[in-house]
């Protein structure tokens, strides 16, 4: 089962770091189309509402990805506690259609076995 392990955390990490590289990219286009949009219409609130925008996206996208990150680190070290976050975000990725459901099906799977369970040994 630690192959699984391994798997599993790698999967969350690079899972986690595309969801990052996807609002890096719809940062630039959204902050990006603001700033010509504002030049070419010649109206001063379109830059400001598209940079507001644009960053608050930004910030959301890597406010949900950085615990993938931060578990997956910590599934890869043995770590008890990345066990039971790695779960819970296994179970909020089976809400991302198609990527997210085999991820969160293949984790949960990995995860709660006895095997796993041992790997990981005593949480406190």
């Amino acid at each position: 089962m630690e192959k699984h392990v391994t798997l599993v955390g790698a999967l969350h990490i690079g899972y986690s770091a595309f969801q990052m590289l996807g609002g890096l990219i719809a940062f630039t286009f959204i902050v990006g189309g603001g700033l010509i949009g504002g030049c070419v219409s010649k109206i001063e609130i379109v830059s400001p509402i598209t940079i507001f925008l644009g960053t608050t996206i930004a910030v959301f996208v890597a406010l949900f990805s950085v615990p993938g990150i931060i578990g997956g680190v910590g599934l890869l070290k043995h770590k008890p506690w990345a066990r039971y976050m790695v779960l819970v975000l296994s179970v909020l990725a089976l809400l991302n259609i198609p990527i997210g459901i085999a991820i969160g099906i293949y984790s949960i799977w990995v995860l709660v076995q006895d095997e796993t369970e041992k790997l990981f040994g005593p949480c406190c």
